[in-house]
């Protein structure tokens, strides 16, 4: 039976015609994350930039306990002043199926007032997932691609001294528990919602496999019979991250980033019959005052006499017609010949959706 169904995977991997993207790339299998894991700890050997402790007393509290767990007692008036010590937090992602024994990086940040972490070295901390559970112990030497350096009043800092990394310095304790071998369907994710793109996927499988082995759940979610044997499961899921299909076109949007100006438009936009005109007028007064003088022997008396120059400048801008249906390119370069800034251009396209011109969804971020 197994050798069966290895031969059937193998001749429908073969089968599979050539598309677009594949299953792989466009979805993922239910139950097949990562878990963030965090932690707490100390980092040591700083050259001074430490903490200040008398502002960070959390800092003296953490290391008079880690030094009483070692067998060394520091009585409770002990007030340590440390400049070499920081305490951090330490970020991690576990991958899935990751085994006890395997090493993966940890993200080590300050939070405290230490100024840098180059050249500390972390002491051993647990790494915990949201369930409170231990799942890695973390230690090694803190890689900071960060500088700060400071004379006096003047100082230089480049990039974040006060975070850096530890690559492989966490060791996986626990494995996270996971359905992956249990019984039922294989449920893929889309990665973005589309019911096109589900019905695609749900046909490319059915003639690859052949059948009604897969269905549509929603515009998410595909379901596919699957083996309960844990070896022919990932055989099967193989074959199915290979099998290729054409995503369906995404839906009309323009993405402004009102900040920076960005503007991008997506490949389905179109606007309706509308015309837009972009100018700048700009009006430039001028005080010229001038001088009145009397005729000699007139009695009369010198004033001034208030003058203004006032001179309009109106840039000369055409207006464009946009007939129906225009696509992309066309606004693209309509809005350029206007010489639009990226700001006139976020007024343009809010007019034209206002207008109802614009066949698209405007998003402002």
């Amino acid at each position: 039976m197994l050798r069966r169904f290895s031969l059937f995977l193998l001749l429908a991997l073969a089968a599979c015609a050539a598309g677009a993207e594949r299953i792989k790339d466009l979805a993922t299998v239910a139950g097949v994350r990562h878990n963030q894991l965090v932690g707490y700890g100390l980092v040591v050997g700083l050259t001074g930039t430490g903490d200040q402790t008398t502002q960070t007393p959390f800092t003296v509290k953490s290391l008079k306990s880690m030094l009483s767990n070692l067998g060394v007692t520091i009585p409770p008036e002990v007030n340590l002043q440390l400049k070499n010590v920081a305490a951090v937090s330490l970020q991690a992602e576990l991958p899935p199926f990751a085994k006890p024994g395997q090493t993966i990086d940890v993200t080590v940040s300050s939070i405290g007032n230490a100024k840098s972490l180059r050249g500390g070295s972390l002491m051993m901390a647990p790494l915990k997932g949201a369930d409170g559970a231990v799942y890695a112990i973390a230690q090694g030497n803190v890689v900071v691609g960060g500088l700060g350096a400071e004379a006096g009043e003047s100082k230089i800092t480049i990039n974040v001294p006060s975070a850096g990394r530890i690559p492989n310095g966490a060791t996986v304790e626990r494995q996270v528990p996971d359905t992956f071998g249990k019984e039922g369907p294989i449920v893929l994710n889309l990665r973005q919602s589309d019911f096109t793109t589900a019905e695609r996927m749900v046909e490319a499988i059915n003639k690859t496999l052949g059948g009604d082995v897969a269905q549509a759940v929603d515009a998410t979610s595909v379901q596919v019979r699957g083996p309960a044997e844990r070896n022919q499961r990932v055989s099967l899921i193989s074959v199915l991250e290979n099998i290729e299909l054409v995503p369906a076109q995404t839906a009309a949007k323009v993405i402004v980033n009102s900040r920076t100006g960005t503007v991008v438009i997506g490949q389905n936009v179109k606007v309706g019959p509308a015309a837009v005109s972009h100018g700048n007028m700009t009006v430039t007064i001028a005080a010229d005052p001038k001088v009145s003088q009397p005729a000699p022997l007139s009695r009369g008396q010198t004033v001034v006499v208030p003058n203004a120059t006032i001179a309009v400048d109106q840039e000369k801008k055409p207006m464009f017609l946009f007939n129906p249906g225009i696509a992309l390119d066309d606004i693209v370069r309509a809005v350029n010949q206007v010489g639009a800034s990226p700001s006139d251009l976020v007024a343009i396209l809010e007019a034209l959706k206002a207008a109802g011109a614009l066949k698209a969804e405007l998003i402002v971020i």
